[in-house]
């Protein structure tokens, strides 16, 4: 399995090579050359299988160049219920039968947020934790880590890298924006080589200088930096398991039905992964991405234009983590959906969104067919919005949801096909948001003992203004 950029790089590269470098040369993003595909048979074949095997016969089929035994332990030693708190992993719940005219539908929620950060993010950073240091060792080398987080990915990638040999990380925020249980989460870790840095600005622009410092050749080799965002293939790829663990629980044995999935979502990488099980030929029918006000997303899918904010354009919400108005990982899409036209892609995401911040292709045949080819669709959330979710859905089931969470069942009840299971991916658990929930229920979620007391744990975080420059010089002088 070799991979190329989405804006045309001639070299094919393999796995391992790509896990380390992140961004392409040319400033795209990396897919495999084709998808791999899987039959009725196969899908069957995997039933039962628990999750670190299931992730297994996935992964396999992407990678070449680490052993089977190796992967497998890798996959081994990442799920396990001691660190994702079931045996399940991504256990099911269903929620409702809702009306769909004549007929019933299922909806179903599966909990991505048992992991030791509590949200979905810990599903693919444990694994590319082990991955990292894995392939660190074989080679004898080391990586520093530069991320970009709007509040899950943060932590996420800290906890999975703290301690882990050859590997430092500097993780960029916007300072202010993100809760005060996910600051206390990133902010309080004493680890040697973790470094949190809180900028002057919004999740993008901690995101451009994530890619304007990897887009720096000679930098990003000098000091060997990689990526622990959805830009890099392998956290994408690990998402991808979850979208078949969820089909295998909501459907019968040799069932041949299809299913939705609907995708709180503002960076495009949770629900690209969704994209990528569809491409592989697991039965979805709809791809529902919701957003909360920063609707850039949602504006894309309904009209043809990808329209980029400025940071005072991008919306302070009860939702923080979908705070984004540059969906990193819709370049991939893109790339897809226009017939893997690489120049174009680069024109698009280079030169148009540079020069005028937006792009067009509510006229383009590829996008008219867009949800017919690859089932995507979408809707928007407001904060009133999430309050009533998170009430109906305590009042009925006895059960707190997050804010994003919410976001993602307000939208999901809008795009119910008759018979068809509609799962909804989980974000967080309800404590990383509390105020919110606080404000929806009257009450504060429950929070587990470990995190007690956190925000009044010392800080160890420094606040810079968004400057690639200055981000530079701290990596510089943090690794020399």
């Amino acid at each position: 399995m070799l991979y190329i950029s989405t804006r045309g790089d001639a070299s094919r590269k393999h796995f391992c090579e790509i896990l380390l470098e992140g961004l392409a040369p040319d400033g795209g993003l990396y897919l495999p050359e084709t998808y791999p595909q899987v039959d009725a048979a196969t899908l069957e074949s995997w039933r039962g299988l628990p999750y670190a095997s299931l992730a297994f016969e996935i992964l396999s089929l992407y990678i070449d160049d680490i052993p089977a035994a190796d992967l497998r332990a890798l996959c081994e030693k990442t799920y396990t219920e001691e660190v994702f708190g079931s045996k399940a992993i991504v256990p099911l719940r269903k929620l409702e039968d809702a009306s769909t005219g004549s007929a019933r539908t299922d909806v179903y929620l599966e909990g991505l947020s048992n992991g030791p950060t509590l949200a979905f993010k810990d599903m693919a950073m444990q694994l590319l934790g082990n991955l990292f240091e894995y392939e660190l060792a074989r080679r004898g080398e080391e990586l520093n880590i530069l991320g970009a987080t709007s509040g899950d990915t943060g932590s996420a990638a800290e906890y999975a890298m703290r301690g882990k040999k050859g590997v430092r990380v500097f993780m960029t925020s916007p300072q202010g924006r993100m809760s005060p249980f996910q600051q206390a989460q990133m902010f309080s870790l004493q680890d040697a080589n973790i470094h949190n840095l809180a900028l002057e600005g919004v999740f993008d622009d901690c995101q451009d200088i994530v890619k304007a410092v990897s887009n720096d050749l000679a930098f990003k080799r000098k000091y060997k930096i990689g990526t622990v965002n959805s830009i890099n293939w392998a956290r994408l790829l690990a998402q991808v398991v979850y979208y078949f663990a969820g089909y295998l629980q909501a459907t019968a044995a040799g069932s041949s039905g299809k299913v939705s999935f609907t995708v709180p979502s503002g960076n495009f990488g949770n629900v690209c992964a969704g994209h990528v099980a569809r491409m592989m030929g697991l039965p979805i029918e709809k791809l529902v991405v919701a957003t909360n006000e920063n609707d850039v997303l949602d504006e894309f899918f309904r009209t043809g234009v990808y329209r980029v904010r400025g940071s005072a354009d991008t919306h302070e919400t009860s939702s923080p983590s979908m705070d984004i108005s540059k969906a990193s990982n819709f370049e991939r899409f893109v790339f897809d959906l226009l017939g893997r036209d690489a120049a174009r892609v680069a024109d698009l995401f280079g030169a148009q969104l540079s020069k005028q911040g937006r792009f067009d292709l509510s006229g383009d045949a590829a996008f008219q067919s867009a949800a017919r080819r690859y089932g995507f669709v979408s809707g928007k959330s407001t904060h009133a919005d999430r309050l009533q979710t998170i009430r109906d859905t305590y009042a009925r089931f006895d059960l707190m949801i997050d804010t994003h969470t919410a976001d993602g069942l307000k939208v999901a009840r809008a795009h119910l096909t008759p018979k068809v299971p509609m799962i909804v991916l989980e974000t967080a658990l309800p404590v990383k948001f509390a105020a919110t929930i606080e404000e929806a229920l009257g009450r504060l979620p429950p929070r587990p003992a470990k995190f007690e007391g956190m925000e009044d744990l010392p800080k160890r975080v420094t606040l810079l203004p968004a400057d690639v420059a200055l981000v530079k010089a701290y990596i510089a002088k943090h690794v020399d």
